[in-house]
């Protein structure tokens, strides 16, 4: 099942479309949710003091409209909606044991008006369990590309196969991107590389990860694209010509789970096409 938070917001219709196309190329059943947050610090698109039947109300409105755009857009697809009191954050996370796939708005009604992520889906891909899909507002043509970032670390292993899974659906283009870059040596500046051994290493890096997934769907057409930079600055980039772009969470901390690396939270906030988080469970 996927589920898509709403809020009646412009990301939010773009998050419901998005998931119901998922949904469709899945054969999954998909799920709307709105959270009533009766907090007025939470939904600064209401005055303080406004009555918690009218945030009721509202919430009905944003689910029968994204009901009705499921239905014209996708009408085969099995949809229920459903009204959850509580925080949007919250909520969406306490769901991701029933779904496939969350589905939330860059950024929704509340929150800092100039951030280019909403802390909902901030909080939700720093948290789920589940392969969270962060979507972007406005129409965009459909490149056919799905990209991937990938580097030596276990926690790319969920988003790689999540890439192929995705790519395949869509009948796109796979590109595996691997940025690198050299060590600074602050003591030792005469210290020298084999730039073609450093590429080479690089590349292979790339191919192991690639290799067994490749046998697994070998309609997928791969392209690696091993590049020496940043890697937020190169994922970027590369979202540029893409439908999604997926990353691994990397996290460190206590409590690992609930972190988001720097990678994952800078691609979250710059990147040019949806974004899907993908952990292992």
């Amino acid at each position: 099942m996927i589920i898509v938070g709403v809020d009646g917001s412009v990301t939010s219709r773009a998050a419901v479309e998005w998931a119901a196309n998922d949904a469709f190329r899945a054969h999954v059943p998909l799920r709307i949710v709105h959270a009533v947050d009766r907090d007025p610090y939470q939904i600064s698109k209401y005055p303080a003091g406004v009555s918690q039947e009218a945030l009721r109300d509202a919430g009905r409105k944003a689910l029968t409209e994204a009901v009705a755009l499921v239905r014209e857009r996708r009408p085969g697809i099995e949809v229920t909606a459903e009204l959850v009191e509580g925080a949007a954050a919250t909520v969406l996370r306490e769901l991701d044991e029933e779904a496939t796939e969350l589905v939330v708005g860059s950024r929704g009604l509340g929150g800092f008006a100039g951030a280019l992520l909403g802390s909902v889906g901030m909080h939700v891909a720093g948290h789920a369990r589940c392969p969270v899909v962060v979507v972007r507002g406005g129409r965009q043509p459909v490149p056919g590309e799905v990209v991937v970032g990938v580097d030596d670390a276990p926690e790319c292993e969920p988003a790689l196969a999540y890439a192929f899974e995705q790519a395949e659906l869509r009948d796109a283009t796979l590109r595996a991107v691997h940025a690198w870059q050299l060590p600074v040596h602050a003591f030792a500046p005469e210290v020298l590389y084999d730039m073609d051994e450093v590429r080479t290493a690089q590349h292979k890096v790339v191919t192991g990860r690639l290799e067994a997934l490749e046998k697994e769907y070998p309609e997928v057409k791969v392209v690696e694209d091993v590049r020496s930079a940043h890697p937020v600055d190169a994922l970027t980039e590369a979202s540029d010509g893409a439908d999604l772009l997926v990353v691994g969470s990397h996290g460190r901390g206590a409590v690992r789970s609930a972190l988001l690396g720097s990678v994952s939270r800078g691609v979250l906030h710059h990147a040019r096409c949806a974004v899907a988080v993908v952990r292992s469970r």
